[in-house]
């Protein structure tokens, strides 16, 4: 057996917490998401479970508007109505949400804050993993902010200002600084230094469907 080979993807759900509400209303369910759990079903029959199902177990009507990467945690907004998904669908896709994320990089960055403006695009034949291409890949922004420096990590806030797939973990490392724990980009120490992606949805905030008002909706980082 090739010991470089690398090792095949085994999908363990978490089974607690089954579902954790952040808010319940007649348009919104806003839900914590846990690492590890997906938010919608793969292909396989094995991967049914996921953050959308749990839902509907629990609250029928709940559609999914937007996902979260498997191994990140935090929160997630559902439509209760067709109408509510229709408006926040909207919101999504002209970009009138505004979200952050916390992360644990591998290394200092040399700045206390910065942005990273570098076009992404699926690295096909490795795919789901994503790449920079400056002449096929599409616009993707971040804007981050050093929040802790430590031994040999850094915490960092996340300002994505688009929603490429991967995002945020491959803006992290072309800073040479990776999420610790992503199994896609991170290697050796990096990857070891946590037994999970060190990426949370903090907060989401958005247009409420009922009545147009502001409303924010946060998650406490778990690590």
């Amino acid at each position: 057996m090739n010991p470089s080979a690398p090792v095949p993807f085994v999908y363990d759900p978490p089974s607690e917490p089954y579902l954790t509400v952040v808010h319940l209303d007649d348009k919104l369910l806003v839900v914590d998401k846990p690492s590890g759990l997906l938010s919608v079903p793969g292909k396989a029959a094995e991967h049914s479970d996921c953050l959308e199902y749990r839902a509907k177990v629990i609250h029928g009507q709940a559609r999914i508007v937007h996902r979260l990467d498997m191994d990140t945690s935090g929160v997630m907004v559902l439509a209760m109505t067709s109408a509510a998904h229709r408006h926040l669908g909207l919101q999504f896709e002209r970009r009138k949400t505004v979200k952050t994320y916390i992360a644990e990089v591998w290394g200092h960055p040399a700045a206390e804050e910065g942005e990273i403006d570098l076009p992404l695009i699926c690295d096909w034949p490795n795919r789901p993993k994503q790449m920079v291409s400056p002449e096929h890949g599409r616009q993707a922004l971040t804007r981050w902010k050093v929040l802790e420096r430590r031994e040999r990590t850094t915490r960092v806030r996340l300002f994505p200002h688009t929603g490429r797939s991967h995002q945020l973990r491959v803006h992290m490392l072309s800073l040479g600084h990776p999420i610790v724990g992503d199994r896609f980009y991170a290697s050796g120490e990096a990857l070891n230094a946590s037994g999970r992606l060190a990426l949370h949805a903090e907060s989401l905030e958005l247009h409420h469907p009922a009545d147009g008002v502001r409303v924010l909706f946060e998650s406490p980082c778990p690590f």
